[in-house]
């Protein structure tokens, strides 16, 4: 049992994370083509200014003329997390990917509608189908075999059920995902709390008319045991980035997938100790780009940085290039 000044404590940054999840990630300060690696964050403005657009692509992505490298063969897919947009999510990861030479698309997924500022919260299923249709979409248009995922949140465990029972395995080399809710969470013990005081079911039918996802992504749904039935897919490359500082997947090591050949879990503190990010700022964490570019491209790796990293606002001082 956590004791109640420390429970107090932690619903406040429940509350606050909830808060900050409806703004998220980061902002590049000139225009991707001609930002020099990397992009210098400021995570409140980049908030401020896309929150509010979410239809509009992050810099970088949605060029649908944009032809594959031989370097870079695959395109990559952004997939958000829950109550972000497209546009918010990927303010950091998107231009650093096309500046490292990748096709990079994005797209909204599981809203009231494709311009609602607030995204996935539908059925997790029902997402991973818009997910399928976005990847055959990307797929035509670029004539690539395949493509690559990064995703954050419930965008790096969602994708699993596309691989799982939608076919996407064929149709995937690499998924990396940021903090994603493999396993779920128990928002620091108070769904535990609530099932055992017997009033998690009547909260859950509440929340479900407005947010099908976050009860699909409790520790211990019905959801999840169906999707944790088979972690992994033959044939896709697996990579979890996750920091020990998540506020919103918790326990934190519930991001992580089960020990295999094709899975790949990285704890970035066990490579920076300085790096504080916490589950919201890690999409935009200059670690967590390293991890990421290396798992898309482990032939021509970057050198992973070490910095002081806040949670919700970012590095402190100047960003290394990698």
């Amino acid at each position: 049992m956590v004791p109640c000044r420390a429970l107090t404590r932690r619903i406040a940054v429940l509350i606050a994370t909830a808060s900050a999840m409806v703004l998220t990630v980061a902002w590049p300060t000139a225009n991707a083509s001609a930002t020099t690696l990397p992009v210098d964050y400021d995570f409140l403005a980049g908030a401020a200014a896309t929150f509010n657009s979410p239809a509009t692509p992050p810099p970088g992505a949605n060029d649908f003329s944009c032809k594959p490298s031989a370097a870079h063969p695959y395109p990559v897919i952004l997939v958000h997390g829950t109550l972000a947009n497209m546009n918010d999510n990927w303010q950091a990861a998107s231009p650093i990917l096309a500046n490292h030479g990748y096709c990079v698309f994005a797209f909204n997924y599981g809203g009231s509608s494709a311009t609602a500022d607030l995204q996935g919260t539908g059925d997790i299923a029902a997402s991973a189908a818009q997910l399928a249709t976005f990847v055959n979409t990307v797929l035509a248009a670029t004539g690539a075999a395949k493509v690559d995922l990064v995703g954050h949140s419930q965008g790096g465990m969602m994708p699993r059920y596309y691989l799982d029972f939608l076919g996407g395995a064929a149709k995937v080399g690499t998924f990396v995902a940021l903090a994603p809710s493999n396993y779920g969470t128990t928002l620091d013990g108070l769904t535990v709390l609530g099932t055992d005081l017997g009033f998690i079911s009547g909260v859950n039918s509440l929340l479900s008319t407005t947010c099908t996802a976050c009860v699909e992504q409790e520790a211990g749904s019905a959801f999840l045991a169906r999707l944790n039935a088979s972690p992994t897919a033959a044939g896709v490359n697996y990579t979890v980035i996750e920091t020990r500082d998540d506020e919103v997947v918790t326990p934190y090591t519930n991001a992580f997938l089960p020990a295999a050949p094709n899975v790949t879990n990285i704890t970035l503190q066990n490579q920076c100790p300085l790096d504080a990010t916490d589950h919201v700022e890690i999409a935009a964490d200059p670690v967590a780009m390293a991890d990421m570019l290396n798992a898309l491209d482990p032939a021509d790796p970057v050198k992973v940085p070490c910095l002081v990293v806040l949670p919700l606002t970012g590095p402190v001082g100047p960003v290394p290039a990698f």
